[in-house]
C-alpha cells in the first residue's frame, strides 16, 4: 500500500520540486543581482570617504575618515578582529556575541573567521581577521538548498523509473496470466468430453468419472480466476471463517497421509468475521497460500494453520507452518514478479495474492517474523468499516 501512494503523489512531488528549484534558482539570482548592486555601493562610498579623508585639509580629517570607514564597515555586517604583532585583540565589529576585547572567546572567533578567509597583516594596523558578508552566507546556504533539491529530484525520477517498470512488470504478469486462462479453455473443452465418455462406458471403476469431473470443475475455475485479474473486484460481503473452511476442505483430500503427512487445521471463531471483498479472488489469494506452505513442507511432516480472527477493525488470516521458513536474502523481494526459492517456479502466485489483497480489496498481505517456519497474514477492513 506504502508503495502504490508513493506512485500516486510521484508527479505531484516532482512537480513541486521543480517549482522549488524554479522559485530557489530566480531567489537566488536576484539575492546575486542586489549583493553585487549592494557591494558596489558600498565600496565606492569607501573609496570616496578614504580619498575625502585624504585630501581635506582640516586638521584631524584623516581621523573623522577612519571613523566614519569604520561605521561603514560595521554597517556592511562584515565581521572583524584586529589584532597586534602580540596576538591581542586591538579592534573588533560586528561580533555574534557581546564580549569585551580581551575575552577568550574573541581570539578563538578571530581563528574561525580566518578559516574563512586568509587574514591581512599590515605592519602599521596589525593582523586583520574578516569572515563572510551575510550576503555570502545566503548565497552558500542557497547553494545548499539547491543541492538538496536537486538531489531529491534525482531520487524521486529513480523512484518514478523503477516503479513504471514494476508496473510494466505487472501488466506483463496479467497479460499471461489471462493468455493463460484462455489457452486452457480448449483443453478444458475436451477434457469435459473424456469425462462424459468415460461415465457412459461401462466397466469403469465407480467414482472414476465424478473424481475427474470434480478435477475439471477445479480447472475450469483456476481459468476463470486468471480471466479476471485486471478486472474490478467484486464488493460483497464475505465471511473468512467459511472461506478458511472452503479452502481447507479443499485440501484435506489431497494432502500427504503415510509418507511426511501433513495436518491442515483450521482456526476461526465460526463463520465470521466479515469483511468486504470478492469471495473468489480471495479463495484463490488463500489457496496460493497454502499451496505455498505445503511446496515448503515437500518430503517432511508437518503442521499447517489457517487462523481466523479480527484485531483494531481488520479481518485477518493467517497461514502459518512450521517448515524452514523463507531465506532471508529474499524477504524484502519476496512479493516481486518472478521471485521464487521453488525449482522451475513462475514466482507469479504471491505477486498476484498481493495483488488482489492489496489493490483490489484495499488491504495488505505480508510475511510476518516468526521464530519457525513462515507465516503469512492477510489483513481486510471489516464489512462495518469498509
Amino acid at each position: 500500500m506504502r508503495r502504490e501512494r508513493l506512485q500516486r503523489f510521484a508527479p505531484t512531488l516532482a512537480v513541486v520540486l521543480v517549482g522549488l528549484l524554479a522559485g530557489l534558482s530566480l531567489g537566488s539570482g536576484l539575492l546575486v543581482l542586489r549583493h553585487f548592486k549592494a557591494d558596489a555601493t558600498a565600496t565606492s562610498r569607501l573609496y570616496s570617504g578614504v580619498f575625502g579623508g585624504l585630501n581635506d585639509p582640516r586638521p584631524g580629517a584623516e581621523a573623522e575618515a577612519l571613523l566614519r570607514l569604520g561605521a561603514q564597515v560595521r554597517a556592511l555586517g562584515l565581521p572583524l578582529v584586529v589584532t597586534d604583532r602580540s596576538g591581542r585583540v586591538t579592534a573588533a565589529a560586528n561580533l555574534p556575541f557581546a564580549a569585551p576585547l580581551d575575552d577568550p572567546r574573541v581570539k578563538k572567533y578571530a581563528a574561525r573567521l580566518d578559516r574563512w578567509n586568509p587574514p591581512i597583516v599590515d605592519e602599521m594596523i596589525g593582523t586583520v581577521h574578516y569572515g563572510p558578508l551575510p550576503a555570502q552566507r545566503n548565497l552558500t546556504a542557497l547553494a545548499i538548498l539547491q543541492g538538496l533539491t536537486i538531489a531529491v529530484m534525482v531520487a524521486v525520477a529513480i523512484f518514478a523509473y523503477r516503479s513504471a517498470m514494476a508496473a510494466q512488470r505487472d501488466r506483463l504478469w496479467v497479460a499471461m496470466a489471462r493468455e493463460a486462462a484462455h489457452q486452457m479453455g480448449t483443453p478444458l473443452m475436451s477434457l469435459q468430453g473424456w469425462i462424459e465418455r468415460v461415465r457412459s462406458r461401462p466397466g469403469s471403476p465407480p467414482g472414476l468419472a465424478e473424481h475427474l469431473a470434480a478435477d475439471a470443475d477445479r480447472l475450469d475455475r483456476v481459468a476463470q480466476r486468471f480471466e479476471r485479474i485486471g478486472n474490478p473486484a467484486k464488493r460483497e460481503p464475505v465471511a473468512l471463517g467459511a472461506l478458511g473452511g472452503r479452502v481447507a476442505g479443499y485440501f484435506e483430500h489431497r494432502l500427504p497421509r503415510r509418507a511426511n503427512p501433513i495436518e491442515l487445521r483450521l482456526e476461526a471463531p465460526g463463520m465470521g468475521p466479515m469483511v468486504v471483498g470478492d469471495a473468489v479472488l480471495l479463495e484463490w489469494t488463500l489457496e496460493a497460500l497454502v499451496k505455498n506452505a505445503i511446496d515448503a513442507l515437500q518430503g517432511r511432516a508437518g503442521t499447517i494453520i489457517l487462523r481466523v480472527g479480527a484485531e483494531q477493525g481488520m479481518g485477518e488470516i493467517r497461514v502459518i507452518d512450521d517448515g524452514p521458513g523463507v531465506p532471508r536474502e529474499i524477504r524484502r523481494s519476496l512479493f516481486e514478479p518472478g521471485i521464487t526459492t521453488k525449482p522451475g517456479g513462475w514466482g507469479i502466485g504471491l505477486a498476484l495474492a498481493r495483488r488482489v489483497v492489496e489493490d483490489a480489496h484495499r488491504g495488505t498481505l505480508m510475511l510476518e517474523p516468526s521464530e519457525k517456519g513462515a507465516s503469512f497474514v492477510i489483513r481486510l477492513p471489516l464489512a462495518e468499516t469498509a
